[in-house]
């Protein structure tokens, strides 16, 4: 007798977590509409964004928000080409 028979498999489509329709979540969620957004941004960004904006020769603002600096990272990841799919 097989687990997968009796309603038990964690694979079946019943245990898994709904779907939110895109294969990638809240990643895709506009950072203006970020409950946090308005929070200073994390220590990951902070260095992320530093680092990113040495290679871009751009200034370095320390004191912008979540929010902000999500967007600031999706901007100079384009211009530096960081962040993107090789």
């Amino acid at each position: 007798m097989s687990d997968s028979k009796d309603g038990n498999d964690p694979q079946s489509a019943d245990n898994q977590p709904p779907s939110s329709g895109s294969p990638t979540g809240n990643v895709e969620k506009d950072p203006e509409d970020w409950v946090t957004g308005e929070e200073s941004m994390t220590g990951a960004q902070h260095s992320y964004l530093k680092t990113l904006c040495e290679e871009a020769g751009v200034d370095f603002d320390e004191n912008i928000t979540k929010a902000q600096a999500s967007q600031q990272i999706d901007e100079l990841q384009q211009k530096t080409g960081r962040g993107e799919d090789h």
